[in-house]
């Protein structure tokens, strides 16, 4: 690296927080700040104060020589009185006080500052021509001394000042527009291919705090920035700078991927533009290989391409069937397994880099190709293995499971499940005490079983004698189950019901969602899942029929409030989809049995 680099060198990475947003160490000061460091300093570079200073003369040069005669002494402390006199007096430093001369200073102050310079569309028309004036000079001073770098040392780095100048933009992005038009973000993506990285990496920055979620813009300003930036072919740059970036090698080539992935992770937050880093560009690739390089301690680059990852896959099926077929499955499955019996450090960014990986193969397992693709890479197995002997994988693994087990393409992953001697962990998990995560969970994965297995299967008998031996009491802990949820479902429609008197229908259809989400919370889903699992073994079961509404009748219940909650589950169902029309079906054929 040639020595004048080191001018734009950017500090380590520091650990971060899951809870905090990332941030480089020190923190990186504000637009305000940047842009006051541009700014000439006064100390010493402002405007000169006037001051009187007299002129030495006869007499002082007379006083001196006399301070050496034998009787000198007297005569110096008399003349240094008079001395110490005239400095607080009037005729001493350009006759004024020391008040009069704190209020001139001050004013003074006020004069060399007159305050921040007004931020609107004419500064900002200066700032640009100023920036291409920087950026055409060091070109030119680059290609004239190619061979010689301290020749164009200072054009570089008044470059990478006008760079963090632009910085002040974020502060006011109702000059996006402007911003725009002027051609700026045209020559940033271009600057991205510079051969100096700090140059690139100061881009990125810039680019990040513009894109940021915390700048105050309108959806259309930042659509508007985003766009032209777009249509310079700024996401591939992006990638592009990621693959020509040695990390390992170069903190400022860290410190580039950090930033990088920070501009990607502002611009997938749109699924448009998820879709097309994912179609468009290699970054899928390039991130399944960076999470995949051996690191001790994980830092932070590692973590941040498996979120990347899981962002990416969170935003559509298109997204999750890419990297399916990329054999993503398989690659996370093995990324994970380590973790089967072992937990990652507490805290740490390996912990967060393992919960990520977790979320994007519970992702991927709700496809159909996902859930192909888990049982042949023996995902079944390797989360069995996770309920039986992990700690902090053990509830990551339950969720992966009952994610794979759903849905109307799950019935491979419930045959492999009851093969591999799943029941016994599932069910033997059900009968502990849990908290209702874990419990919603669990009951996923049985009405996901007993709609999936095919009938009269081994696989499907197997299941339902699991609910009936030992005289029902999985089936029990089932009704027991259902009472609980049943009083919460009362108790929370009651304080519905009430606010709802005195609400017109206009008042009632605004306060809908969040009287729905109340009902999620105290329990809705697993409320309907309790009917789901019920019904079944109603219909399969003459003895189960039998006890479950022995069991409703102690709470002055019947099969028909089962009915009722499932007719309930199918008005509000969504069935224009395939799923939904394959639920449908089931509801009604439940409905029917009962």
């Amino acid at each position: 690296m040639s020595g004048f680099e080191s001018l734009f060198k950017k500090p380590a990475l520091p650990p971060t927080s899951k809870n905090l947003k990332r941030k480089l160490e020190p923190p990186i000061e504000s637009p305000n700040d940047r842009y006051k460091a541009t700014r000439i300093e006064l100390s010493g570079k402002g405007k000169a104060r006037t001051t009187v200073e007299d002129a030495p003369d006869d007499d002082d040069t007379r006083d001196t020589a006399m301070d050496t005669s034998a009787d000198g002494d007297s005569f110096a402390a008399e003349a240094d009185e008079d001395i110490e006199d005239e400095e607080g007096g009037r005729f001493f430093g350009g006759g004024i006080t020391e008040r009069e001369k704190e209020i001139l200073d001050y004013m003074d102050d006020e004069v060399d500052d007159p305050g921040p310079e007004k931020i609107d569309a004419a500064y900002l028309r200066r700032l640009a021509v100023s920036f291409e004036r920087k950026i055409n000079k060091n070109a030119e001073m680059r290609a004239k001394f190619e061979d010689d770098p301290a020749k164009f040392m200072d054009s570089e780095a008044d470059l990478d000042a006008e760079i963090k100048a632009l910085a002040i933009l974020a502060e006011h992005p109702d000059l996006y527009s402007e911003f725009v038009r002027l051609g700026c973000p045209a020559s940033l993506v271009s600057l991205l291919s510079h051969e100096n990285t700090d140059i690139v990496v100061a881009v990125i920055q810039l680019l990040g705090e513009l894109t940021d979620d915390d700048v105050d813009a309108t959806p259309e300003q930042w659509k508007e920035l985003v766009d032209a930036l777009l249509d310079e072919g700024v996401l591939e740059i992006l990638v592009s700078t990621l693959e020509r970036l040695r990390e390992q090698e170069h903190d400022e080539d860290r410190a580039g991927v950090y930033h990088t992935l920070e501009v990607l992770e502002n611009l997938s937050s749109q699924q448009e533009i998820a879709d097309r880093l994912v179609d468009k560009t290699g970054l899928v690739k390039w991130l399944l290989q960076r999470i995949q390089v051996k690191e001790s301690p994980v830092g932070q680059n590692k973590q941040y391409a498996a979120e990347i990852l899981s962002i990416l896959m969170q935003q559509s099926a298109e997204n999750r069937l890419k990297l399916v077929a990329a054999d993503g499955v398989d690659q996370l499955l093995q990324l994970l397994s380590p973790y089967r019996k072992r937990d990652p450090a507490k805290g740490g960014e390996e912990e967060e880099m393992v919960e990520n990986m977790f979320d994007t193969v519970t992702c991927l397992v709700d496809e159909e190709g996902g859930k192909e693709k888990f049982v042949e890479a023996e995902g079944v197995e390797l989360c069995l293995i996770m309920l039986r002997e992990g700690k902090m994988s053990k509830s990551r693994a339950l969720r992966l499971i009952d994610h794979a087990c759903s849905g109307m393409f799950g019935g491979v992953v419930c045959e492999r499940l009851v093969e591999a001697q799943g029941l016994k962990t599932v069910f033997g998990s059900f009968m502990k005490k849990q908290d209702a995560q874990t419990t919603e969970h669990l009951l996923g994965i049985f009405a996901s079983l007993l709609r999936n297995l095919p009938a009269d299967s081994p696989a499907r008998i197997r299941t339902l004698a699991k609910f009936v031996e030992k005289d029902y009491e999985k089936l029990g802990k089932i009704m027991a189950l259902r009472e609980d949820y049943s009083r919460r479902m009362w108790a929370v429609n009651q304080q519905i019901r009430a606010e709802q008197d005195g609400l017109d229908e206009e008042q009632r259809e605004e306060r809908q969602d969040e009287w729905d989400l109340r009902r999620l919370d105290a329990g809705l889903f697993c409320f309907q899942i309790l009917d789901q699992i019920i019904s079944w073994l109603a219909a399969e079961d003459d003895g189960a029929r039998k006890y479950a509404a022995e069991q409703l009748t102690k709470s002055r219940k019947s099969l028909e409030a089962v009915k009722k909650n499932l007719q309930e589950q199918l008005d509000d169902l969504d069935d224009t989809k395939e799923e939904g029309k394959a639920t449908k079906e089931m509801l009604t054929a439940l409905i029917s049995c009962l």
